[in-house]
């Protein structure tokens, strides 16, 4: 596969100052043995799990967020900051301008959460909600130019991949050597950051993605040799909706991620299940995928393996938990 070589990573020794920067308003999320998941799925493998959904705001996307903002100058920060997101990247939107003392305006599409919703705004954010996700990148672009605020990314720059590198910068302090990471895909962002950091201190280690069949825009992309657009999201899994990938994000991964697997709306609901009953988490479907993978198409794989499942946000209300979760 071809790379890109003017696409640069962030460097471990960046990514270990962000993560000392970060500390001021963020927390390094546990790893635990799931022993539970190793008796349940009946996989001879050793397994982790990087606990991002106790991050703060549920999910990993304030460190992301955080790196922009702190980006800003001060006339930037004058201005406030604006996003789009299905939820969880405008929940971490507006917790990174609170923690800075900027404000924050941000779309989320009217089927969200109405606890993500209520989340943004408890941060002080101003909501506005529209109907998709493509009319909320068009809305975005609005408010950016009408009001000069900064747009916050959710899953594209060097900014957002340099944030989420700290999640696979901590694992690797935390597990040590392993030999099989599985991210959860939307746009890229966790994925690349975490495979670019992981790649740099353990080469030898697999990097798996794993994206909803209904959202497979980065399958596609690898496939196509570039970023490419979906003309249809459909999952459960919202976090995972990206509608396309693009340019950084998406070389970043395709330098570091070693393969990419697909599952269904089905396979993230039984996963879900399974994670409720083995080890009492209550997450959302996003959250899921990475044991959805090693139950499903990565089992085979990784037999007599170390491997780590991130674990990466539980922003879902029980209501949308018990109409999506499966149980055996």
């Amino acid at each position: 596969m071809q790379h890109d070589s003017k696409v640069t990573a962030p460097a471990v020794d960046d990514v270990r100052r962000l993560r000392d920067t970060l500390s001021r308003w963020l927390i390094r999320t546990p790893v635990v043995r799931c022993r539970s998941l190793e008796l349940s799925l009946g996989i001879d493998a050793e397994i982790f799990g990087k606990m991002e959904f106790l991050q703060q705001t549920g999910t990993f996307k304030p460190r992301g967020a955080l790196a922009n903002v702190l980006a800003l100058n001060q006339e930037q920060l004058d201005a406030g900051i604006t996003a789009v997101s299905a939820g969880n990247h405008a929940i971490a939107a507006a917790f990174a301008a609170k923690a800075v003392g900027t404000s924050a305006k941000v779309v989320m599409m009217r089927t969200a959460s109405p606890v993500r919703i209520e989340a943004c705004r408890a941060y002080g954010a101003e909501v506005v909600l529209v109907d998709d996700v493509y009319a909320a990148f068009e809305l975005v672009d609005e408010i950016k130019d009408r009001e000069g605020r900064a747009f916050v990314h959710p899953f594209e720059g060097p900014n957002v991949t340099t944030g989420t590198a700290t999640v696979g910068l901590e694992i690797c302090e935390q597990v040590g050597d392993f030999d099989v990471i599985i991210v959860p895909i939307g746009g890229g962002g966790l994925c690349s950051g975490i495979a670019s950091a992981v790649k740099q201190i353990n080469p030898d280690c697999v990097v798996i993605g794993v994206e909803p069949s209904g959202a497979d825009s980065m399958s596609r992309s690898f496939a196509s040799g570039h970023a490419v657009k979906l003309d249809t999201v459909t999952t459960i899994a919202d976090s995972l909706g990206a509608p396309f990938a693009l340019p950084y994000s998406f070389q970043i991964c395709q330098r570091y991620v070693d393969d990419l697997v697909l599952i269904s709306d089905d396979q993230m609901r039984d996963a879900m299940g399974i994670l409720f009953q083995d080890m009492k988490m209550a997450v959302e479907p996003a959250c899921a995928a990475s044991t959805a993978a090693l139950a499903g198409p990565l089992r085979d794989y990784c037999v007599g393996k170390k491997v780590v499942l991130v674990f990466c946000g539980s922003n879902i209300d029980w209501l949308t938990f018990e109409k999506h979760v499966t149980f055996s």
